[in-house]
């Protein structure tokens, strides 16, 4: 695993708090640390105050993968995607998260908590977590979503 940070930052909104749960769970059985930026139970919050910070301590090299997860996984990613150093993909299936690993360097998986079941999202966590960047011609793409900024 190119992981050595064993850190995984991880922040939801109320629609994906208990998928948030389920995959701290995961997480911890698997040694990995996590730092969770919130929320903390299912009452409804604005999804940017939780993954804003996420996505500032992604991009300046706090943490080196981070996941993300609302209802529809769109508007925490869009949030996250602000930052220059962050490379979020929105997955809803392991072969996505495995792509956007091998291919982009995601560095922040985003997940869509009303449209997959716990069991598939855990395998999602597995893939996007046990998935390394090719590299190769890979890396000039990858190096060419910031060029305009």
């Amino acid at each position: 695993m190119e992981q050595t940070n064993k850190t995984i930052a991880i922040a939801c909104d109320h629609a994906g708090f208990e998928l948030k749960e389920e995959v701290k769970k995961y997480l911890t059985e698997n040694q990995f640390i996590v730092k969770d930026y919130g929320t903390n139970s299912p009452d409804s919050v604005d999804y940017p105050d939780m993954v804003h910070p996420l996505g500032r301590d992604i991009n300046n090299g706090t943490f080196e993968r981070g996941i993300v997860i609302c209802g529809t996984g769109n508007g925490v990613q869009m949030t996250v995607n602000k930052y220059p150093n962050v490379r979020c993909a929105l997955c809803w299936i392991p072969e996505i998260a495995a792509l956007a690993r091998q291919h982009n360097n995601a560095n922040i998986l985003a997940m869509p908590a009303r449209f997959i079941s716990k069991d598939i999202a855990l395998e999602i966590v597995k893939t996007y977590l046990n998935t390394d960047f090719e590299g190769g011609r890979h890396e000039r793409r990858v190096e060419k979503i910031n060029k305009t900024l």
